[in-house]
This record gives C-alpha cells, sequence and structure tokens, in this order.
C-alpha cells in the first residue's frame, strides 16, 4: 500500500508531517503515550481512549494483525494511533485481518513515519495537549484555526458515546490461553452484580463472571431508584461501576446518582473512571496529573500486604490524598506514589485505579475481582 502524506499540529505549537495509513481526512482529540508492549488492538478498541491520539512506545505496530476476540468493545474508539513504524503485513496464526483495516471501518486515522520518542518525551515534559491530524490540510494557521475551535476533551461528554443504549447479560469468562478460546463463566452463579456502562472493557465484564457473578450490563442514564429497589428486594447484590473516557469532573449527573447510591448503602466496586466518580460523589474532586498513565508496566503496592504488582493503566485523572479522610488507601502507584486503590470507611464500597483485567497488560492484579464476588 501507499502511505499518503499527513500533517499535525499540536495545541503548544509543534507542526509535524508524516505518513498515514487507515483511515482518510481530519481528526481532533488529545495525544497521549503509552508504554505497553503489546496490546495495540485491546488498546484502540478501548471506550476509555474515545477522543484521545494514542502514541505507542513500542516501535513495531500491526505485526500480529488483529481478531474479533481481542476486541475490548465492538469498535474503536480512539481518534486515532501514532506508531513508528507500521506493518500492513501481518504474521500470526489467529490473525484475522490488519490494523489498518480496522482502523478505516472505524473511521480511525493512523500515523507513522514520526518521531515517537520525540511526541513521548514532549508529552512527558509539557504534558498531555489537543492535537489535530489531517490528510487534507496541509496549511498550519488552518488546522490551528479548526483545533482552536473545537471543544476540548474536558467539555465533551464521552459517556453518551460509548455506553450501552440497551441493557444485556453477559455470560462469556475470560481468555483460557491454552485452548486460544472463550470458555464459560462459572455455571450456578448465585450472586448478581449490575454494571454501570461508562464504557465498560469486554474483559472487565468476563472476569467479573469468571469470579462467580452473574452480570447484568445497563445504560449510564437507568433510573437509580429502579436498581435501589431491586438491591431492597434482592434482585441484584451489588453495582459495578465502570471504566470510561473524558473528565470525571464533566460528569455532573452520573455524580448525582452515585450520591444516591451511596445514601441507600448500595454495596459497589469500581474501577478507573467509577473510582473517579466515586471520590467526587463522596465530596473530594479529582485532578488532572501531567501526563497520565497509560501503559502495562506500572509497579503498585498493596498497602495490605506490601506486595508489588504490575498492574496495566489507563487514566488522566487521579484522587486527592485528602481521601484518606473517609477512606483507607488500599493501593499506591510506585512510580509518582499517587492513589491507586481505596476502601470507603464504614460503607461496603470500595475501587481501584489500575485495571486488574489486564487486557492487555499483566495478570497481577485479577485477585481484586474474587475478592468482590467474596464482599458480597
Amino acid at each position: 500500500m501507499k502511505l499518503k502524506p499527513i500533517w499535525i499540529y499540536l495545541e503548544n505549537g509543534i507542526f509535524l508531517e508524516a505518513k498515514s495509513f487507515g483511515s482518510d481526512g481530519t481528526r481532533v482529540g488529545e495525544i497521549v503515550f503509552n508504554t505497553s508492549m503489546s496490546g495495540y488492538e485491546e488498546i484502540m478498541s478501548d471506550p476509555s481512549y474515545a477522543g484521545q491520539f494514542v502514541v505507542f512506545t513500542m516501535p513495531e505496530i500491526g505485526i500480529v494483525g488483529i481478531n474479533k476476540d481481542d476486541m475490548e468493545s465492538d469498535r474503536v474508539h480512539a481518534s486515532g494511533m501514532i506508531v513508528r513504524n507500521f506493518n500492513e503485513y501481518y504474521s500470526n496464526f489467529r490473525a484475522e485481518d490488519s490494523i489498518d483495516h480496522l482502523l478505516i471501518d472505524n473511521n480511525a486515522i493512523g500515523i507513522c513515519d514520526i518521531d515517537t520518542r520525540y511526541l513521548t518525551t514532549n508529552i512527558r515534559d509539557h504534558g498531555s495537549k489537543m492535537m489535530i491530524a489531517s490528510t487534507e490540510i496541509s496549511n498550519k494557521e488552518e488546522l490551528k484555526e479548526i483545533l482552536h475551535s473545537f471543544p476540548r476533551i474536558e467539555e465533551v461528554n464521552f459517556i453518551k458515546e460509548v455506553s450501552t443504549k440497551e441493557p444485556y447479560i453477559h455470560k462469556s469468562g475470560s481468555w483460557d490461553g491454552t485452548q486460544f478460546k472463550y470458555h464459560d463463566a462459572p455455571k450456578g452463579a448465585k450472586k448478581k452484580v449490575v454494571v454501570l456502562d461508562y464504557g465498560v472493557k469486554r474483559n472487565i465484564l468476563n472476569e467479573l463472571c469468571m469470579a462467580g457473578l452473574e452480570v447484568e450490563v445497563v445504560p449510564h442514564d437507568s433510573d437509580i431508584e429502579v436498581l435501589i429497589q431491586r438491591y431492597r428486594k434482592g434482585e441484584i447484590n451489588a453495582l459495578f461501576l465502570s471504566n470510561g473516557p473524558g473528565d470525571p469532573m464533566f460528569y455532573k449527573e452520573e455524580v448525582a446518582k452515585i450520591k444516591t447510591l451511596i445514601e441507600a448503602k448500595v454495596p459497589m466496586f469500581a474501577i478507573c473512571l467509577g473510582h473517579q466518580l466515586l471520590s467526587i460523589a463522596h465530596g473530594y474532586p479529582t485532578y488532572k496529573l501531567l501526563f497520565g498513565q497509560h501503559g502495562g508496566n506500572h509497579p503498585v503496592r498493596y498497602e495490605r500486604n506490601r506486595v508489588v504488582e504490575i498492574t496495566a493503566q489507563n487514566h488522566n485523572y487521579n484522587v486527592p490524598a485528602s481521601i484518606c479522610e473517609i477512606a483507607e488507601v488500599t493501593h499506591k502507584n510506585l512510580f509518582d506514589n499517587t492513589i491507586e486503590g481505596v476502601a470507603y470507611k464504614n460503607e461496603p464500597i470500595f475501587s481501584v485505579q489500575h485495571h486488574p483485567e489486564a487486557s492487555p497488560g499483566p495478570h497481577d492484579s485479577k485477585y481484586i475481582f474474587k475478592e468482590f464476588a467474596q464482599k458480597i
């Protein structure tokens, strides 16, 4: 295939030319970098990356192709991917197609033949920035004008875009690495958890099933009073607040609903965005990190036993240290000492910032799903 030229402009004035694959056109998003050595398909299909361009620090991307079983949702949610070397030809016995075709089918842009080390260090030193990429417009000033006219990522309700529109029951279990196929979740699950979908990853649902839970997924705008009544009647046993994209401080309606759930003393477990929304609902606003945590090699210490786990991360926002006034800090990030997990005092609620479902990423933290099942 013949790669086309593409022009990139960042809000701090950086203007670059590179090559493109995937879809043509013009896209706007926030640029972040991810340090995972594998899992580009899972990352691109993770709803938490909606509205973002992902710079991959792994230089070779595309070699293993893509397949439907590795998708974390039904489509690509990221605005685009930025890689050093794009491999059109893939070689993997599980591969069904190329990452190029996946991006084309999902209207997402691929950028290659660019210095990803330069972009990564720039983000590290100066923070995540809004950017625009175009195969149609080469004029810097025109790109700058379009970028400044677009809403920032902090001003967009991405949850509405990525959440399910209808409730559904999730039944499949986690990946069986020996047979390379999904196997059924444990039969006879007696406890039921309802997932409030802010952009949930498929493998989170798989792990909830594997922990022995019956899993029902509902839209983000579901009637909270109905869920509380179902809990009081014993029809459901707990709620799970999922991961998702965007600035948690933007989601006023979701926070108000979570406050109602807290007051009703409904047991809850949350990951990533859900973890942040719980903090805000308790009166502790989140703050934005300089460049966030995105990767599969982040050391997190479980404070209860002082064991260090290598974890998968994907977030730009964090809960404040002052939350220790009302919650036990259960996990800490050893890169920057930020809070990675809390258990709220005198409440049946706990949450983590990192991704224990490990897709992609290490498996050190999968025990958290079993802890949730045991608690309910």
